[in-house]
């Protein structure tokens, strides 16, 4: 039996004794009375993970439409990021190669490109434009070498390309909602949690998702990979040490429908709290990206972390004369 957001809960199958039908129904009474007055839709009341503004805390009921957002490690510079980038300058990922600045050589953080024209030089040796501090043009100058530095005239990395088609998208946050929740009143010890987290629209966006499939490419001197962004599970924090995973967004739970008052069929907390207390809870979206071009594959890992919701459960408590 669930004790919030509906007007008539069925019961648990029997499996109690006489007390303990008597204890429930004291208690549904109870919250009938809290849950039939029309509540007022929540506004967001979670809190949002350390240094991320825009979590998407959905603590409203379904319907209410939310920013599309991109906190959360928006793009494809977000946390679990899959193998390490090839070219990097001081913890940022750059470009191997730039159509101005040439090849970039991770050993000294310089682009480097055979300068135009050439100056005159000993035999064996060429200049090279040379633009240090991870591409600044206010570091840039001629350079005499023997020969190219490494990475120098590299053909297009496959990987890099993903990743760049990576950034031309944006995996949301999810947006996540509960039941019990704060506008229908509290649950129960011992009574199931339901769980879900905000469907994309329709028709979906094209550069935005909150599970995806997103779809995206980028090219480079005439190599072309193409990517697939798709969340492959969420794992919910439920606020007591318990995680939870599910293999998509979850069912809205429906006070009125077939399964009022039972367990969710596809994202639940289905034992419940086992305390009262007022419990925080989150989840993340694990997506997994892949990619395919130059003869090559392979596939980088996404996450996106939720706000927090709370959720209020009560001890049952009982009237005696």
């Amino acid at each position: 039996m669930l004790t919030w957001g509906g007007r008539g809960v069925p019961a648990r199958p029997n499996r109690a004794a006489a007390p303990r039908r008597l204890l429930l129904a004291t208690g549904l009474a109870l919250l009938l009375a809290l849950t039939g007055v029309p509540a007022r839709a929540a506004g967001p009341g979670g809190g949002c993970p350390p240094g991320q503004n825009d979590c998407n805390v959905w603590d409203d009921d379904p319907g209410v439409p939310g920013g599309p957002g991109g906190g959360g490690n928006p793009g494809g510079g977000g946390n679990n990021g899959g193998a390490t980038p090839k070219c990097q300058w001081n913890g940022r990922v750059i470009p191997c190669y730039d159509e101005l600045l040439g090849w970039f050589n991770n050993g000294d953080g310089c682009y480097y490109k055979l300068a135009e024209p050439q100056p005159d030089a000993p035999e064996g040796k060429q200049w090279y434009v040379r633009t240090c501090n991870g591409g600044d043009l206010g570091a840039q100058t001629v350079v005499l070498r023997d020969g190219p530095p490494p990475g120098y005239g590299a053909p297009p990395d496959p990987e890099e390309l993903a990743r760049r088609a990576l950034a031309s998208i944006t995996l949301l946050p999810p947006r996540i909602a509960v039941a019990p929740r704060r506008s229908k009143g509290p649950g129960l010890v011992g009574l199931p949690v339901w769980m879900w987290a905000s469907r994309d629209p329709t028709p979906k966006p094209r550069r935005a998702s909150y599970f995806g499939p997103l779809r995206a490419s980028a090219a480079d001197r005439g190599l072309t990979v193409r990517i697939e962004a798709e969340v492959t599970r969420v794992v919910w924090n439920m606020g007591d040490g318990t995680q939870i995973t599910c293999t998509g967004p979850g069912t809205p739970y429906d006070a009125k429908g077939r399964r009022a008052g039972r367990t969710s069929p596809d994202c639940g907390h289905d034992r419940g709290y086992a305390r009262a207390g007022t419990y925080q809870v989150s989840a993340t979206t694990y997506w997994t990206v892949r990619w395919t071009g130059g003869g090559q594959s392979g596939e980088i890992a996404q996450s996106r972390v939720s706000g927090t919701v709370p959720v209020q459960i009560n001890e049952l408590q009982v009237v005696t004369r």
